[in-house]
């Protein structure tokens, strides 16, 4: 057989593209195209982050355990989080792209196959949203962001779960069903430039191999792709394995950016294609691989988390939340934090979003005049919270990496020293840091900023949608919620910064 790259076109790839004409495709620049085109750039951007991860789990064990001064703390609390938040913001889901936490994964599959489909009653995202909050509450109450050894268990109970959940259910469960982080930049990228979509859809209709979906055949006898008796043919490359079907697909939702459907079309009518950042949040027809959001419950609950958990971690890093616990444990008589920080998340994630929901809710069924139920309301209008949410975690990561970008490179050469003798790094320069809270600061209002204005604009589309002839009364309750909620995510940038995890503190 010879190798993939020489499998000849098929008469419908000499077809000229029509949509692509008219969007920028990432996958049509100069080097990077090129290079994300190849079928073994994916595994090459996991093997290099698989090695950073390795390091930082090896120093998070073996180096000091002082979170300031340990890679595995530094790189996972203050580096990781907002890198990964800006690539969303200004490309993509990149990061799941290089996932270290697959590489282990797609090597143990050359060995074995898994056997078992994911279970039908957990086919949605209730168990990644139980993860998500659990998350959330480790890193409060155990103070995850100050303790290296545990940062490091985390790292590597990460890798093993994904090993052990895809060793046994086949396709990507792991990132569909399970993943916390999965699930986070697949809200953020709903915010990003770039999408996985088709150039031409008249070619995707002519097309009759549906290759990006099932994977791509090859005929070992005439050493070409056949549709003769395709199922009978060893794939070559796989097609999408979160069941999402290129001329159906809607935005970035459940998309890994593993470009396996770019590898698999023989059209070559897959791209990295320029899209308005929120648009396709006021979609609410059916999605491939989703169906509409509009009855999609645990895509609600799972946003309610990304929106007031944004600013529940933000809160939580304030001084005033001390002021907050000690009140509870005033009331209460609890001497034990976990019961106290588990009333302040029910609180903030419970009833909070259910009383603001509900109120906006009524609000808007009133106003237009509509008879929906308010759940049905909600399950609609959540979803313009997703820009001002995603604003939130900018601004909150944002502050952290912005005030200590610099402080990777003493704790690297210090590393290196520590862990492997080497001194070709040089001395810790350790006075550096980053940028001075007053430039910050305004960064993190125009995050704000920006997240509001995608939300009132998400709204009104939704308004727009559900009330044609009062668009303006339906959209009124929704403008008056993320206005609330962003005046509450300013008032906590304005309370004096627990500087957790950086040079500027413990």
């Amino acid at each position: 057989m010879k190798g993939c790259s020489s499998l000849p076109p098929e008469t419908a790839s000499q077809l000229p593209p029509t949509d692509s004409a008219h969007r920028f495709d990432l996958l049509r620049t100069p080097m990077i195209g090129p290079f994300l085109q190849w079928r073994k750039s994916r595994m090459t951007l996991q093997a290099l982050v698989f090695i950073v991860s390795v390091i930082m789990a090896a120093h998070a064990f073996w180096g000091p355990q002082l979170a300031p001064k340990n890679l595995g703390a530094l790189l996972t609390w203050v580096h990781f989080r907002g890198l990964v938040v800006l690539a969303v913001l200004l490309a993509g889901n990149f990061f799941c792209m290089a996932c270290p936490f697959m590489l282990p994964r797609e090597i143990a599959r050359k060995f074995f196959t898994p056997r078992w489909n994911w279970p039908r009653r957990l086919r949605n995202k209730y168990p990644a949203i139980a993860l998500f909050v659990g998350v959330l509450f480790a890193y409060e109450l155990f103070d995850l962001w100050g303790d290296p050894w545990w940062t490091g268990v985390l790292i590597v109970a990460y890798f093993a779960a994904a090993l052990a959940v895809d060793a046994v259910f086949r396709r990507a469960s792991f990132c569909k069903y399970v993943c916390p982080v999965g699930q986070f930049n697949f809200l953020g990228s709903t915010m990003s430039p770039l999408e996985v979509a088709v150039r031409d859809p008249d070619t995707c209709t002519r097309c009759s191999t549906k290759d990006c979906i099932r994977g791509r055949r090859f005929d070992v006898e005439y050493e070409r792709p056949s549709t003769a008796n395709a199922d009978a043919l060893p794939i070559i490359q796989r097609g999408c394995e979160l069941a999402l079907f290129q001329p159906r697909k809607v935005g970035n939702l459940d998309c890994t950016f593993c470009l396996d459907c770019v590898y698999a079309c023989p059209h070559d009518n897959v791209g990295l294609l320029a899209r308005l950042p929120g648009e396709t949040l006021a979609e609410g027809r059916s999605r491939s691989g989703i169906g509409s959001l509009n009855d999609r419950s645990d895509w609600t609950v799972l946003i309610i988390v990304f929106v007031f958990g944004a600013l529940l971690n933000a809160f939580a890093m304030t001084s005033p939340v001390y002021v907050v616990e000690q009140t509870i444990a005033q009331y209460t008589g609890l001497t034990v934090e976990w019961p106290i920080l588990g009333m302040l998340f029910f609180a903030v994630l419970i009833v909070e979003p259910f009383v603001l929901l509900a109120a906006a809710a009524v609000c808007a069924r009133l106003a237009s005049k509509r008879t929906d139920t308010v759940w049905s309301i909600i399950n609609r209008f959540t979803r313009s919270l997703v820009p001002l949410g995603f604003g939130v975690w900018l601004a909150h990561y944002g502050f952290h990496f912005f005030t200590g970008a610099l402080t990777v490179v003493p704790v690297t050469q210090h590393a290196a020293r520590s862990l492997v003798g080497w001194s070709v790094l040089g001395a810790p320069q350790w006075q550096l840091g980053g940028l001075p809270e007053s430039v910050v600061y305004p960064i993190e209002l125009g995050f704000l900023g920006l997240g509001l204005l995608g939300s009132l604009l998400v709204a009104w589309r939704l308004a727009a949608d559900f009330a044609p002839l009062r668009t303006l009364q339906a959209f009124a309750p929704w403008a008056c919620l993320n206005t609330v909620l962003f005046a509450s995510a300013c008032w906590i940038l304005t309370q004096p910064m627990d500087m957790r995890g950086t040079f500027l503190g413990g």
